[in-house]
């Protein structure tokens, strides 16, 4: 490995990257452990913000499969990000989306099956469908199952018992909106104005989630990553009551849904979702590809 690593250091960036995946692959194809040397070359090309889009996108998917070092549990001190919010109180979230590596841990440990966990709504969908994110997870495509992407397709009812089960909950709209703009009042959590290259948003053209914290742009000063893109996060506001009035023909009693709300800033969504102040409106039960959640703390 340290010879292989040793010919790609005056290669063209881009070029060094594919070939730092390629030893990921020739280890792995003859089921040995990747080297600590190639581990922590990709490492610092991540946090280096080196290469091309495409290139750090297939960096960050081989760095899941040698065995990502940044992607820890929430019982990590180190998982987490304190600061400060705008009233002075202290604030302390998740440096990254939730992992399909922490959630998938979860359900192992029989999480499901963890009644003290789940609220009633929770517990009550729970028991009625039988398509829960153990089950649906099988048919993802490989290209969102990376230990080190964010875990998608989770209702929020499932991102909430994991966040209790962790003695954490999710990140209010109030605390994600000060963790961005900060003092400086910034639009996106790089500052302005929204350019190229910062987010995985649909401009970016990548078309499905990333490893975490692979735009080094999406970052605020604190070390908090993927707040503008890569995937849309579940937040722990209260219900909301949406009457819904394109669910029926004109005349007729419009329904009210009791709604969550999300930041739809994302990998399959334009610069404007990925808007500090932006927010959508979905049912609890709703789950898609491009939809995660975040952890947040009472310090």
């Amino acid at each position: 490995m340290s010879n292989g690593l040793a010919a790609l250091e005056n290669l063209p960036v881009d070029e060094r990257l594919v070939g730092l995946v390629a030893l990921v692959d020739e280890a792995l194809s003859k089921s040995e452990t990747v080297g600590n040397d190639v581990v922590q070359a990709m490492v610092g090309a991540v946090l280096g913000g080196q290469g091309s889009t495409q290139a750090r996108v297939a960096l960050g998917d081989a760095l899941g499969r040698a065995g990502d070092p940044r992607v820890r549990r929430p019982s990590d001190d180190a998982y987490w990000v304190s600061m400060t919010s705008d009233l002075g109180d202290p604030l302390v979230i998740g440096a990254y989306p939730v992992t399909n590596a922490e959630f998938q841990a979860w359900v192992d440990s029989g999480g499901y099956d963890n009644r003290a966990v789940w609220s009633d709504e929770g517990w009550a969908w729970l028991q009625s469908t039988e398509d829960a994110w153990p089950v649906l997870s099988k048919s993802h495509a490989p290209e969102v199952q990376g230990a080190n992407q964010p875990v998608v397709s989770v209702t929020f009812y499932e991102a909430d018992a994991y966040a209790t089960a962790h003695g954490s909950r999710l990140i209010r709209t109030d605390e994600r909106l000060w963790v961005v703009r900060g003092e400086e009042r910034r639009p996106y959590p790089w500052g302005a104005p929204f350019g190229e290259g910062h987010a995985n948003t649909r401009e970016e053209a990548v078309g499905r989630a990333s490893a975490v914290g692979m735009f080094t742009g999406d970052q605020t000063p604190e070390g908090v990553y993927d707040l503008a893109g890569n995937v849309a996060e579940w937040t722990g506001d209260d219900e909301v009551d949406y009457v819904d009035f394109d669910a029926v023909d004109e005349g007729e009693e419009p329904p009210i849904r009791n709604c969550r709300t999300i930041h739809p800033g994302a990998w399959n969504q334009p610069a404007l979702a990925a808007w500090a102040k932006a927010k959508a409106l979905v049912v609890p039960e709703s789950r898609w590809t491009a939809l995660g959640f975040r952890l947040a703390r009472d310090a």
